[in-house]
């Protein structure tokens, strides 16, 4: 991870575009060592955690991990879910997290050095180009070794710093996760857009 010294850091993190990037990875994420990694150089100002939240039911499996998140330095952005039935008729369930996340780094541009964002969805790209010309150095981290890749490739090339997930994997990988191999990246996949917008509720389960 390339963080000055001294440098202020706010973490931006997609929370289902990273579970996401994990899962196709094969491990699960430990997020008290997660922010401890970044906590390590820089000053680490805040960490934002972005998530959509199913209220309608009596047991979310997503609510322990807000609610952990929330105690333990996390900064938790939240709002409830959307749910649509799709052309088959299927139960979807939906929560964009991105007007949220870009009116937070653009709130946030003049008082930091450094914005660490966790998503690979293209739909970044003009942000990144913005606060970049404020003079903020933009890392993104997403993976390139999943298949297909879950970084668009021009969020890849916009960014100062692209960090993929894999290589964090030994830092913050939750103990007792599943020890999947991780793939090898063997070409350069372009990729238009990553939104992992839409999810499933009953497998959307994160964990602390």
């Amino acid at each position: 991870m390339k963080i000055n010294k001294g440098e202020r850091v706010v973490l931006f993190i997609d929370g289902s575009n990273l579970y996401a990037a994990a899962r196709s990875l094969g491990f699960d994420i430990d997020y008290k060592k997660l922010i401890n990694a970044f906590s390590s150089d820089g000053h680490l100002v805040r960490a934002f955690y972005y998530t959509a939240v199913i209220e309608d039911q009596e047991y979310s499996p997503l609510r322990p991990l807000v609610d952990w998140l929330d105690y333990n330095g996390y900064t938790m952005v939240t709002k409830p879910t959307k749910e649509f039935t799709d052309s088959a008729g299927r139960r979807k369930i939906k929560g964009n997290m991105d007007i949220e996340l870009a009116v937070d780094l653009m709130e946030m541009a003049d008082h930091i050095d450094h914005a660490i964002i966790f998503s690979g969805d293209g739909d970044f790209r003009r942000l990144v180009e913005a606060v970049q010309r404020k003079g903020v150095r933009v890392s993104v981290i997403s993976t390139m070794r999943s298949n297909p890749p879950m970084i668009a490739d021009e969020l890849r090339r916009q960014t100062d710093n692209f960090i993929d997930l894999a290589d964090l994997r030994p830092k913050i990988e939750r103990a007792g996760s599943s020890s999947a191999p991780i793939p090898e990246f063997t070409q350069d996949d372009d990729r238009d857009d990553t939104d992992n917008d839409e999810f499933d509720d009953t497998e959307y389960q994160e964990t602390a």
